[in-house]
Parts: structure tokens; sequence; C-alpha cells
């Protein structure tokens, strides 16, 4: 089994329907401003082409690509001490499905992997990932950082007529009031600070038969996912029948997110 995804370029409107769909799902936080990390495990590169009025919108859809020769896994230093003697040691692994994984318990938050690693990431987006012109798959949260600084924050609007964040998610009960508590096994609803974070392709999710989040959500069924090895899947037959491309092939890292057909804007 190899799970991948197909994302059909000319069917996706640009909605930002998984986006949401991932932070509510995996309780990703707020975009960092100041340490230049985004949070956004499913993201966007847009682009505008042209002179007004010949112009042209492009939006693609992008994510962790799940490398089968992943250089972030590579890097990776691990924790050999904390794992014990002849066990794993990476903090970042693959799964039998073919998944990349992140193990928090084994990351020591040095960042190789978003730094050096992921040619995909980048260790610090700058104004220009505001205008979708460059994104990062890893997101790494600053040693003894509030993990969820907005709903921990007691600083309120109005005094006396607003509620804070901190506030608000002590009423609910929840490190933050929308909070999504799934269980994963290895996977944290949350994750902790001086760890690093990225897609899961909702493993938590997929092993218990679902479909990941930005999938499910998608309403022009523009993303595709499933085992490429089976021949009788749709994203097989879709590989098989149509053009595709991975991005920064020429990097090698094998990726196991498709795209096929054109983005074309819609009214």
């Amino acid at each position: 089994m190899k799970l991948g995804m197909v994302i059909d370029l000319g069917r996706c409107v640009g909605c930002g329907a998984c986006a949401f769909a991932c932070k509510s799902e995996n309780n990703t936080r707020n975009r960092n401003k100041a340490d230049g990390q985004s949070h956004n495990w499913a993201d966007f590169l847009m682009h505008s082409e042209g002179t007004f009025p010949n112009t042209r919108h492009v939006v693609m859809p992008v994510l962790c690509n799940h490398c089968d020769e992943a250089p972030c896994i590579k890097v990776c230093p691990g924790n050999p001490k904390k794992a014990g003697k002849g066990k794993p040691y990476k903090a970042l692994f693959k799964t039998p499905e073919g998944i990349t994984l992140h193990n928090p318990e084994l990351c020591v938050g040095c960042g190789d992997c978003q730094r050096i690693g992921c040619p995909y990431s980048s260790p610090k987006l700058g104004p220009d990932s505001l205008n979708g012109e460059s994104y990062s798959v890893i997101s790494l949260n600053p040693m003894e950082d509030e993990p969820q600084p907005f709903w921990a924050d007691k600083t309120v609007a109005i005094a006396g007529g607003t509620a804070s964040g901190a506030e608000v998610s002590a009423k609910a009960g929840a490190r933050l009031p929308a909070m999504n508590v799934w269980q994963g096994g290895e996977l944290q609803p949350i994750r902790s600070d001086d760890v690093v974070e990225k897609c899961t392709f909702c493993y938590h999710r997929v092993t218990n038969g679902l479909m990941p989040a930005c999938v499910e959500v998608c309403p022009s069924q523009a993303r595709i996912f499933g085992d490429q090895d089976d021949p009788n899947s749709k994203i097989s037959q879709i590989l098989k029948k149509e053009k595709s491309f991975r991005l920064k092939e020429e990097k090698k890292t094998k990726p196991n997110v498709h795209y096929v057909g054109k983005y074309s804007p819609r009214a």
C-alpha cells in the first residue's frame, strides 16, 4: 500500500475549504508573523498573470508531499537516548502506508527538517507568503511559547464588554473552544512547544476508514486520495489516464501528491 493524493486543478475553485477544514480538524494555531511560521498544513500558492483586462489568477493548493525519499527524515537527528538502545529514534518516520509522520516525543526542536531538509519548507516566511507567493509545509513551535497563544491571551478588546481568549477557553473547558479531541496513537490533537508540525494526511482519520478532512470537504471533489498501489483505485486510474506532475521533481524526493489539469478561475 502507498497512499497518495491527486489534486485536479481543473476542478479546484480556490475556495479555501480545504485549509479551513484542516485547521479545524487538526487544531492548528494562527499564523505567527513574528517568527515567520504559518502553521498552515494546507496552504496555497497564488499569482496573477497579464495586464488588465487580460488577466488571469492562478491558485495551487499545497501540502506536505509525503515523499518516498523524504529528506526531512534523512536529516532528522532524532533522540537516540530517549528512544532507547536499538529502537527507532528519528522524530520523522514513514508509516507502513507510506505517510510521513512526526513523533513529538522524539523531536528536539532543531528545525533541521524545515531548514535544510524539506525543499518545500522555509525556516521563516516573509510578507510574500501573505500573498500566496511562498509557503512552508513544516512549521516550528518556538521553545517556551504557548502552542495556542490566542486562546491563552488575557487581553480584552473592550474592558468589561468583551472576553479575552483565555476567558473563552476557560469557559469552554478546552485549550481552544472548538478543539477537536481525537485519538490517534502517536499523534496528538495539539502540539507542544519546541517541536515541528506538518500535514499527516489525517492519519487518525485514514486509519479509521475516513478520508482526510481536506478531501472530504472539497465542494468540487478536486482532491482524490487513495492507494496508488491498487490498480483499481480511483487515484491509480486517474494517474494512468491523465498527464500529471509533482512539485520540484528535480529534487528527486518522489512526492506522493500529484497534480492534474490546469486551474481555471470561475465567476
